[in-house]
């Protein structure tokens, strides 16, 4: 099964193409752009508290049968969150001294 690969940060609604790199991912696929990680969210996914890390980039060409953009194509649902900015930042603030591997 092929990560979502969504197109956008949930926060800002930056575009993220499957190139991106500065794409972030929690374990659940939350999609972030690095700077929304940094200075907004620091490493505190405000969907399930989880960390993140740089999310994979897909390979455009076919390198082997069938794997590549155009075989498994990115999603094009765009995702937004689903808390308040507010709520964002008071869970982030209660979660991010905790270490990513402690939560």
């Amino acid at each position: 099964m092929a990560l979502q690969l969504r197109p956008n940060c949930e926060y800002c609604d930056r575009d993220l193409p499957p190139s991106a790199t500065d794409a972030r991912i929690c374990s659940y696929e939350c999609t972030f752009c690095a700077d929304c990680v940094e200075t907004k969210l620091f490493n505190v996914c405000p969907n399930c508290g989880g960390g993140f890390a740089p999310r994979p980039i897909r390979p455009t060409r076919e390198w082997r049968p069938g794997v590549c953009t155009s075989k498994q194509a990115p999603s094009d649902k765009r995702v937004h969150l689903k808390y308040s900015l507010d709520d964002v930042a008071a869970h982030c603030a209660r979660v991010r001294e905790v270490p990513p591997e402690k939560r």
